[in-house]
């Protein structure tokens, strides 16, 4: 890091653009993040920096324009300003990218969401920069590193436990792999907040499941090799655990309040 701020870690926080509603009379696309993962980098001693999805020169939405070269110029251009990465929650990823067709529940695909943060996540892990991956964003995690996602839970487990209803968290009970570094940082058996209705399925290389649910649902990976690269399903943005936001920071070189 640079600069006078030399202990302020910059995080990155991917974004989604949504049709949004706000004041009396403004309702258009806008770049949207829940104001939960900036509170918690900032209560980590970080400073949040938006990176909303962007090709450059082209209108937001033209998934035909899509230029993987141009998104990867972008995107090393996006990591080379921050410290470390945090992928944010949201909707499924297109099954497409990991060679599925998609289920009847799956989201509509945002192509260059999706685009957009896989090209992250690869200018990220080539400059071992730290990540947290958070939801969706653990299961970008495991698709850019070739893995493949169970598309509808419910389907394989039974239940809804993961996600009573759309737009609520349900409770799980998670259990963590002993050693990992994931239990060093929250313990053996936390119960967390979770609203995902899909997970890993195949793993993707490199990586190493340290925490599952009751059910048997993969909740955690860890990418071997890099200097913090964690992926969780749950949100502790939600719940107001800081403690996974304060290990990003503090591997990015920044230091808690």
């Amino acid at each position: 890091m640079s600069g006078t701020g030399a202990t302020m870690a910059r995080i990155g926080l991917t974004a989604s653009v949504e049709h949004a509603r706000w004041g009396t009379a403004w309702a258009e696309s806008a770049a949207l993040l829940p104001a939960a993962y900036v509170s918690m980098v900032a209560a980590a001693g970080g400073l949040p920096l938006v990176l909303p999805p962007v090709v450059p020169g082209v209108p937001w939405g033209s998934a035909d324009a899509l230029d993987a070269e141009a998104l990867d110029r972008a995107a090393a251009v996006a990591v080379a300003g921050v410290d470390g990465v945090v992928l944010t929650g949201g909707s499924d990823v297109d099954p497409a990218a990991y060679g599925a067709t998609a289920h009847p529940e799956t989201d509509a695909p945002q192509a260059t969401r999706d685009a957009w943060e896989l090209a992250v996540l690869r200018a990220a892990l080539a400059a071992d920069l730290p990540v947290l991956a958070v939801c969706r964003g653990a299961q970008v995690l495991n698709v850019a590193r070739g893995g493949t996602l169970v598309q509808h839970l419910p389907d394989v487990v039974g239940a809804r436990t993961h996600r009573p209803v759309p737009g609520t968290y349900g409770r799980v009970d998670v259990r963590i792999e002993p050693g990992s570094r994931l239990a060093v940082l929250v313990g053996a058996a936390p119960r967390v907040s979770c609203h995902h209705h899909q997970a890993v399925d195949r793993l993707g290389d490199g990586l190493a499941v340290c925490a599952r649910a009751t059910d048997g649902t993969v909740e955690a990976v860890e990418l071997a090799g890099a200097r913090f690269a964690l992926g969780v399903q749950w949100h502790p943005e939600e719940d107001g655990d800081v403690r996974l936001f304060a290990a990003l920071v503090e591997a990015a070189g920044g230091r808690a309040p």
